[in-house]
């Protein structure tokens, strides 16, 4: 790739001038190329491809390029066939082809607009830079009904004192991406953009960051209908030279790049991939082993896509709504705008959750838990890879109404023939006063020992006990409702003359209790 590392974008001397899948492909060297270097392919429609090539010119022309001894590098024609060679290639009209080098071209999808890569030659002026290299320009045109290349002009973000080159377009045609060894490069050649105004105008540069660009080269920008940024870098996790890469576009920002794997890179230099997103075929060029010439066109298949995810983190906390303690164990389900659940958590014990979800999608967040009335938000997460959690704190009230109605408040026991209140009671205390709003009923009893009007009295003793108990630990006694029953009912068959061991009689030895509101 002697030609590519020096002239496709001559950009250090001058002369006169990455769960993600990468695909897999189904590549074939192509009966175009010749012994010199062909390269950097760009679709015209569906139908036909232009390509560089240092071919024949016009012999009264010197025309070498002393580098490499190769002829300056024009723009050649040609059809696609069903098999994806390129036939019928013809060099392109001297208005297009200079006497210096032309290569990388785009063309707008209205087949109205052309951006190409040419040495810093316009009109017949030749400018060098400061030290007298020729540099690199990008140039656009419109392309008239009969095809020809007219109003060419030079963009207004060009520069004498370095190069710009590799035009690429979004799918919209909007921005226009471009390859450059300015100043504020990051490594030796990086990726810009600029937006295309409405006027015609275009912003100012900007880098694409060191998401993309490294202390390397970065060349040969596209971009596929899929948002995929395609480009070849020296810089990345590479298996030996200028590789292909792929990162996704986001609003802001752009995934990790994935190297396209071995079929597509060698141990060579590897670059201006293009692919047609619906056909899912395309071209790159390589200088591998065992090609035809310097640089060669090959043509490929992709046999399966690429899959790049971009993922965000949603974040939270589920909490009492009064007391505000974390809840654990409560559920949260993630659910997308059809109202269907695509994912599940429990709370830790923190009360704490997470999930991991697409970007640039609408969810709705629910959280329940038994006893507990349920809450839900929405979030919306941006077509960014953003490193920041979002965090969805959601709330549970509890459901007194249904807390109340599964409560069992377990009876109190007695000693024989005693009425104190035990230690037991402590737990009827704290549901009385955790629920202030319910009311109970009091039933005391006894065990068949003694008479039917001592036992009457007990059980009655019994009662006012723990109407007293609670009364004196803050309960309002309107709460309470007391009965006693004294030996009449009885929970086993320890009646009047009946043997029974003592652990028997104490389960008669009770107060028992009832929500009655």
């Amino acid at each position: 790739m002697r030609i590519i590392i020096s002239i496709c974008l001559l950009w250090s001397v001058g002369f006169l001038s990455a769960q993600n899948t990468a695909g897999n492909y189904i590549i074939k060297n192509l009966n175009i190329n010749t012994e010199y270097s062909d390269f950097g392919t760009a679709f015209f429609g569906n139908d036909t491809i232009v390509f560089s090539s240092p071919r024949k010119k016009n012999s009264l022309i010197k025309n070498i390029w002393r580098p490499n001894q190769q002829k300056y590098l024009d723009l050649y024609m040609g059809a696609i066939d069903n098999s994806g060679e390129i036939i019928n290639a013809q060099g392109m009209s001297k208005i297009v082809n200079s006497k210096f080098h032309e290569a990388q071209v785009v063309f707008t999808k209205d087949l109205k607009t052309v951006y190409f890569t040419r040495n810093n030659y316009f009109e017949n002026t030749v400018k060098n830079d400061s030290t007298g290299n020729l540099k690199l320009q990008l140039f656009k045109a419109s392309i008239a009904e009969d095809g020809k290349w007219i109003n060419m002009m030079k963009l207004p973000f060009n520069s004498d004192q370095f190069s710009s080159g590799h035009p690429a377009l979004s799918e919209d045609g909007k921005k226009l991406y471009f390859v450059s060894d300015r100043s504020e490069s990051i490594g030796k050649t990086d990726i810009y953009v600029v937006n295309i105004k409405e006027d015609g105008t275009y912003s100012e540069p900007k880098n694409l960051g060191p998401e993309i660009n490294t202390l390397e080269k970065e060349m040969f920008p596209f971009v596929d209908d899929n948002g995929l940024l395609y480009f070849s870098s020296e810089g990345h996790s590479s298996t030996g030279g200028l590789d292909v890469f792929v990162s996704k576009m986001y609003t802001t920002t752009y995934s990790k790049p994935l190297n396209l794997g071995t079929t597509i890179n060698s141990l060579k230099d590897d670059f201006a991939f293009i692919i047609n997103a619906e056909s899912k075929r395309g071209y790159f060029s390589s200088n591998r082993e065992n090609g035809k010439g310097d640089d060669d066109i090959y043509s490929f298949e992709s046999t399966s896509p690429i899959n790049i995810e971009c993922k965000q983190l949603v974040t939270g906390t589920i909490k009492d709504d009064v007391t505000k303690e974390p809840i654990r164990d409560a559920h949260v389900n993630l659910l997308n705008d059809k109202g269907e659940v695509l994912q599940s958590a429990t709370t830790k014990e923190d009360g704490s959750y997470s999930f991991s979800i697409d970007c640039g999608m609408l969810y709705t967040l629910k959280a329940s838990k038994e006893n507990f009335e349920g809450d839900s938000d929405v979030v919306s997460t941006v077509y960014d890879i953003n490193d920041t959690p979002t965090i969805v704190n959601l709330n549970l009230k509890l459901d007194r109404k249904q807390v109340i109605a599964s409560l069992q408040i377990e009876p109190i026991y007695y000693e024989y023939r005693k009425w104190e209140v035990s230690e037991e009671a402590k737990k009827l205390l704290d549901v009385l006063k955790k629920y202030p709003e319910i009311r109970i009923e009091a039933h005391s009893h006894t065990d068949s020992r003694g008479t039917m009007l001592f036992n009457i009295n007990l059980s009655k003793q019994r009662a006012e006990a723990i109407l007293k108990y609670l009364k004196d630990n803050g309960i309002d006694g309107n709460r309470v409702v007391s009965k006693w029953f004294g030996e009449k009912e009885l929970t086993n068959k320890c009646s009047d003359n009946i043997e029974c061991s003592e652990e028997e009689h104490q389960m008669n030895r009770r107060t028992e209790f009832l929500i009655i509101q």
